[in-house]
């Protein structure tokens, strides 16, 4: 005979066990927001204090252009974070729990990723912003 079980306690295991999936236009995405999230706020840490695209000028044009490439920057960051955070714990054998610290970190180190994958696909070196090209 099993358990009986209030609807309290079973509404409150199927939201747990349910994940907030994003839809664009009926299609699923794949991602989840509480890792959009935290891969958002890791890419806003490597921008502020790693400070991974810095600043050039003080005119208008230039303010206006690393601002548009910090947006740039952060939602690449976002998507990478959302998208590659449960490949890379689940290659590393990683519980559940490390979810929302490992998408925090993948936001956070997703620009410099980024730039090593595109550099291997291409077959040229890409210079980051903070060094000097050869």
């Amino acid at each position: 005979m099993a358990e009986p079980t209030s609807t309290a306690a079973a509404t409150l295991l199927a939201a747990t066990a349910s994940l907030p999936i994003i839809t664009a236009f009926g299609i699923p995405l794949g991602l989840r927001a509480d890792l959009l999230v935290a891969g958002f706020a890791g890419a806003l840490v490597a921008i502020i204090l790693l400070n991974t695209v810095p600043a050039t000028d003080d005119t208008l044009r230039e303010m206006v252009r690393v601002t548009l490439r910090r947006m740039a920057v952060v939602l690449a960051s976002t998507l990478t974070a959302g998208y590659l955070t449960p490949l890379a714990l689940l290659m590393a054998n990683v519980a559940d729990v490390a979810l929302l610290s490992g998408a925090f970190a993948v936001g956070g180190g997703a620009q410099h990723v980024l730039v090593f994958v595109v550099t291997r696909l291409s077959g040229r070196r890409v210079v980051m912003p903070d060094e000097e090209a050869p």
